[in-house]
């Protein structure tokens, strides 16, 4: 049976005291949850202090980016063997304010993927579509060209123990979130091409839904079969917005 995981991406946003103040909330809130594995990923600059700040907490650390390399002259560039030297477990590649605005490529984000399955860290791929993309019908034919770049790069086995985050770019911060039904579509048609490959992997990959996920809505999308928790922006960086969250995902699966 997959466990679902809530991992929280906190982006561009954090200082030394709001880092403290919000780990603090969240081991308080979240301190008698179980069925869930929970994450988060803050900004790369403290890392170190959250490492700390989790410290025998259940909650994992992770980090929001990877670079193909693991050492040399690379100027601002974070590697693999670093991200697991610091501490972090899961490590979000493909987000697709990376694949905008720094304009990663499929076959570039699969290169991470390799390099973090190669340094025993866990991928969390994000995938997903645009608005217009979404409009146009081609949200089926997005997702897989995604997934292929990596099948096509490390096979289907590199899945095993890798996280696949569904985030439809049109809902990510905008407040619109696909609808309990849609969000399911997409991930069943997810784990369906995965399966082509190989069908016992895709039955055990954690698939997550992201876009605008929040306390009203965390119930419904956690219901459905195929969708393994989410990954969040904006809501987790409230600690007890956050915890509803993960609390709705350990109640869906247990019942």
């Amino acid at each position: 049976m997959r466990h679902p995981l809530v991992m929280g991406n906190w982006k561009l946003n954090g200082s030394t005291h709001m880092v403290n103040e919000l780990i603090t909330g969240l081991r308080k809130e979240l301190s008698s949850v179980t069925g869930c594995d929970v994450a988060i990923a803050p900004p790369a600059l403290y890392l170190s202090q959250a490492k700390q700040a989790l410290a025998g907490s259940r909650i994992a650390l992770g980090a929001q980016d990877v670079d193909v390399n693991l050492s040399g002259a690379f100027t601002g560039e974070t590697s693999a063997s670093m991200l697991k030297d610091i501490g972090a477990e899961y490590i979000i590649i493909g987000h697709s304010e990376r694949r905008t605005y720094h304009r990663e490529s499929d076959e570039f984000i699969a290169k991470k993927f390799a390099i973090l399955k190669q340094q025993g860290l866990i991928p969390v791929l994000c995938i997903g579509e645009t608005e217009q993309e979404n409009e146009a019908g081609q949200t089926e034919t997005v997702c897989a060209r995604q997934i292929d770049a990596v099948l096509n790069t490390v096979g289907a086995e590199a899945f095993q123990g890798a996280v696949i985050a569904y985030e439809p770019v049109w809902a990510i911060g905008t407040g619109k979130s696909a609808t309990p039904a849609q969000a399911q579509a997409v991930h069943k048609f997810i784990r369906d091409h995965i399966a082509q490959k190989d069908a016992v992997i895709a039955k055990q990959v954690i698939i997550q839904y992201g876009g605008s996920v929040n306390a009203d809505n965390a119930t419904e999308l956690f219901a459905q079969p195929d969708i393994d928790g989410a990954l969040v922006g904006g809501a987790s960086l409230k600690a007890d917005a956050f915890a509803v969250i993960v609390k709705a995902a350990a109640a869906a699966k247990k019942a």
